[in-house]
C-alpha cells in the first residue's frame, strides 16, 4: 500500500504514515467505526451549548453522528432558554401587577 499523501510505500495495516504521520484509509475506517452518535454528547450539548457547538465545528466531517447528537443538544438548549425568557417576560408583563 501506498500513502496517499507522500506516495511512500507502507505496510497494509498501519495506521498511520511513518513518513509523513498522515492517516491511512484504515485509521480513518475504524475512527467512523467508532462514530456512534452517543445520546451523552447530546446531553453535554445540552448543559454546555458553546463546547457542544465547538464539538460539531470539529467533528462534523471525521464524526458526523457524533456531531450531530451536540447539535442537536446545543439547539434543544438554546430552545429551551428562549421558551425560558418568553415565559418569564408572559409572566411579568401579564400577571405581576
Amino acid at each position: 500500500m501506498y500513502c496517499t499523501n507522500c506516495s511512500n510505500e507502507i505496510d497494509e495495516k498501519a495506521v498511520i504514515c511513518p513518513k509523513c504521520g498522515s492517516a491511512t484509509p484504515l485509521y480513518l475506517e475504524n475512527e467512523k467505526a467508532n462514530d456512534s452518535g452517543s445520546i451523552g454528547w447530546g446531553i453535554l450539548g445540552f448543559f454546555q451549548p458553546l463546547i457542544g457547538f465547538i464539538l460539531f465545528l470539529v467533528w462534523r466531517k471525521e464524526k458526523p453522528k457524533s456531531a450531530k447528537m451536540s447539535l442537536i443538544g446545543v439547539g434543544i438548549s438554546i430552545a429551551t432558554i428562549i421558551m425560558t425568557y418568553v415565559f418569564l417576560f408572559a409572566l411579568f408583563v401579564y400577571y405581576i401587577p
